[in-house]
């Protein structure tokens, strides 16, 4: 599985890194998201699904 981001699209929301702190952060210019690895680990998998689904703004998307 690997995460895409748009940063133009993303509101800042964060939910993507409260749900998946290894995987996502925000930055602190624009407060939008950072992917922190772009391969998600097997185990991290039902995370970024929960983390893709609960984005305001559709900005991540994982495949």
């Amino acid at each position: 599985m690997e995460i895409k981001a748009d940063t133009t699209v993303c509101i800042g929301a964060g939910m993507c890194a409260l749900t998946a702190p290894e995987l996502f952060d925000q930055s602190e210019d624009e407060g939008t998201v950072l992917v922190l690895r772009r391969e998600v680990p097997a185990d991290k998998e039902d995370a970024v699904r929960r983390a893709v689904n609960l984005c305001p703004s559709g900005a991540i998307s994982a495949t």
